[in-house]
């Protein structure tokens, strides 16, 4: 360039490099630009590709994870994780065998069936009649409640069945626990039935003992006592071990069986030979049931089993899936093809021994709950032959012995069981359950002391506290008697002391006895008293004729003497029989629903003969008063007690008291005594509840 300015050569030196960074600048900066596009083309285009593989299922995932956990599976938890790959770069110990981590995945069967068993139970159980009502009996017998619970099937489309048995050995009909009461389901499954009988009241005279003054509470209310844990009414708990599908249920064994002790330390091991070779499969379908997939499950698990007909792993699973289909359907049907299953999955050559015996006990459980009791029994005597030194079976085997009424065999059962294990307390307190339902009162006391003693599940039972309080009662100490009764009351068992009745509904009011205004059925209690002789009158008829009407006390209430019932209304139910000898007396109370309509209670003529002594008891439940009409009343010698409250009747007057107390009778005067018994709901129970209750 030529120079025009004297420092013409300065303003070129300086104008030349401008030019050429501006020029490069522009140039590095498009470059730039032009990659980072690139960049956001890319990233978009991977997006979309991603998108596209899950939206058209490109890719099949589960294979995928199977084939990652069957090789990559470091940490044994079935699935290629994290955790697996610091496995595998020596981050972390691998602590976990392949038969363990089968382990992992059959303690979370065992929660999904225990979860299936408390929800199948709870909403979808149906009454069944009992034996002892075909035979029109009152009462039933101490180990009746686990003969009822054998008369009934459960039903996934009902939700009214529960079996229990009262404070005096009689079983109450449990279709919803008090929770249903609340217009919700029932929490727990127990599939009993149980027919109620409460007889008349029992007195108690100033010289009955009453419990230490420091341990009683004569009128406690319901607000200020511990309920049982599982459900708002108080019912007591089949004493069967609890089951669940993998792993060994319920009852534990005593420290003294060492061979036991240790298998229990032990993970089952679920997984033959072939089965370990196939596992990555097995796996991919039991995760689709853990995530509750339940259709998709089965439909996999039938595959393998098409696929692999002699893998017990692979049929067990669906076995598990037909179980979980069942609850999700309410389905009997399915629950039956479930049974059928498991039984398929047992009898497969080569079926581990812990596969077998989980599959046995599942079945078996099942079986009870749709009402096979004897098909149960079958499969637990066939666990017993296959497990002949497994305590928690024979225990399991002595409880189906008691649910279909042979007590000889639960005896025999659990004396081999005390034979191999003296101290098992689940073995002790049941055989002291049925020496009292024989009436060895003595020879009982120390069976169910020591089994309560031991502490050991499924002995925590209200039955038991009940039972062992009133053989020392009957035996004279009523200071154990008592310090038993506590215990139960401390353990949420029963309401109080004095209250020790088994079905509760929290919250009522709790007193021994109640004034006519107090009830609110005042109208019932005039029409009573302004008809007395009306009613005795018809009474008189019946119990003089020789038809035998008047039917004896079979509850094994009375010390001694004798003590007579005719029953107009069981259960909520007119006994049209018995209503056409009285037909005045009926016609009088068809007015009146809070009588006639009481599910949990009874409607009676009740004679009393000279020299008779009732032991003290307590009625099944919190939900019925009860209403004491005098009729023919001896001038001496006739009272009733309750709590530590003694009374007597008076002719043509009403006595009202809660028989959930403890009460008792004496019957010491020179002639009969004749009394109406009219059993009314509580008060305090809404119309809801009183129709959602099961009957007693």
């Amino acid at each position: 360039m030529g120079e025009t300015k004297a420092d013409g050569t300065k303003m070129v030196n300086v104008a030349e490099p401008q030019a050429v960074p501006a020029v490069n600048k522009s140039a590095k900066k498009a470059e730039g630009n032009s990659i980072f596009s690139w960049l956001i083309v890319l990233a978009l285009l991977g997006a979309w590709i991603s998108v596209a593989v899950i939206w058209f299922d490109l890719v099949e995932y589960n294979s995928v994870v199977g084939t990652l956990g069957g090789v990559y599976d470091a940490d044994g938890d079935g699935d290629f994780d994290v955790e697996d790959a610091k496995v595998l770069l020596g981050l972390k110990e691998k602590d976990v065998t392949v038969e363990t981590r089968e382990a992992a995945y059959t303690r979370a069967d065992a929660s999904v069936n225990q979860k299936t068993e408390e929800v199948l139970a709870g909403e979808s159980q149906r009454e069944t009649e009992s034996e002892v009502r075909d035979k029109g009996s009152e009462s039933v017998s101490v180990t009746s409640v686990y003969e009822d619970k054998a008369a009934q099937t459960s039903d996934f489309h009902s939700f009214d069945s529960y079996e229990n048995i009262d404070s005096t050995g009689e079983l109450v009909v449990e279709a919803l626990p008090e929770k249903t009461l609340e217009l919700s389901a029932t929490e727990r499954y127990q599939e009993e039935e149980s027919i109620p009988v409460k007889l008349e009241e029992i007195n108690v005279t100033p010289e009955s003992k009453a419990p230490p003054e420091k341990k009683l509470e004569p009128e406690p209310t319901a607000e200020s006592v511990p309920l049982t844990q599982t459900a708002p009414e108080t019912t007591p708990q089949t004493s069967a071990p609890q089951d669940s599908s993998e792993s060994s249920p319920g009852h534990e064994s005593t420290p003294e069986v060492t061979t036991e002790t240790e298998a229990k330390k032990k993970k089952p091991k679920f997984f033959n030979k072939f089965d370990k070779t196939i596992k990555a499969e097995i796996n991919a379908a039991e995760k689709l049931r853990k995530k509750g997939k339940v259709e998709e499950a089965l439909r996999a698990f039938e595959a393998l089993v098409q696929k692999y007909p002699q893998s017990p792993r692979s049929r067990y699973g669906k076995a598990q899936a037909e179980d979980d289909m069942a609850e999700k359907l309410r389905s009997n049907e399915m629950l039956l093809k479930a049974v059928n299953t498991y039984k398929e999955a047992a009898d497969l050559p080569d079926a581990p021994a812990d596969l077998i015996k989980a599959t046995l006990k599942r079945r078996a459980d099942r079986q009870q709950f749709l009402g096979r009791t004897r098909g149960s029994l079958a499969t637990l005597e066939k666990l017993v032959q296959i497990f002949p030194e497994e305590i928690t079976l024979k225990n399991d085997l002595g409880v189906a012995h008691l649910l279909i009424g042979d007590n000889k065999g639960a005896k025999q059962i659990y004396g081999e069981v005390l034979a191999m294990a003296p101290n098992d307390g689940f073995a002790k307190v049941h055989y002291g359950f049925i020496l009292k339902s024989e009436n060895k009162i003595a020879e009982s006391i120390p069976y169910l002391r020591e089994g309560l003693q031991s502490g050991e599940p499924g002995t925590d039972d209200g039955r038991f506290y009940f039972h062992l309080g009133d053989a020392l009662q009957r035996m004279g100490d009523a200071n154990e008697a008592y310090e038993w009764y506590e215990t139960g009351y401390q353990h949420g068992h029963f309401a109080s002391v004095w209250q020790r009745s088994l079905y509760n509904v929290p919250g009522l009011r709790a007193q021994p006895w109640w004034t006519a205004k107090e009830t609110g059925f005042t109208d019932l209690v005039r029409m009573l008293e302004r008809n007395w002789m009306t009613i005795r009158d018809e009474a008189l008829a019946v119990l003089d004729t020789s038809s035998g009407l008047f039917l004896p006390e079979d509850e094994n209430l009375r010390e001694t003497g004798n003590w007579g019932q005719f029953t107009l209304w069981q259960q909520g139910r007119k006994v049209g029989t018995s209503c056409q000898s009285v037909p005045k007396t009926c016609a009088f109370l068809e007015r009146y629903p809070e009588a006639t309509s009481c599910k949990r209670g009874q409607i009676k003529f009740s004679v009393m003969q000279p020299g008779t002594h009732v032991w003290p008891h307590t009625g099944p439940t919190n939900c019925r008063l009860r209403m004491h009409l005098g009729l023919v009343i001896p001038h001496t010698g006739c009272r009733i007690r309750c709590t530590n409250q003694t009374r007597e009747w008076e002719e043509g007057k009403v006595l009202i008291f809660d028989d959930s107390f403890e009460h008792e009778v004496w019957q010491e005067a020179d002639s009969y005594r004749l009394i109406f018994i009219v059993d009314v709901w509580h008060p305090e129970l809404s119309q809801s509840q009183r129709h959602a209750l099961s009957p007693i």
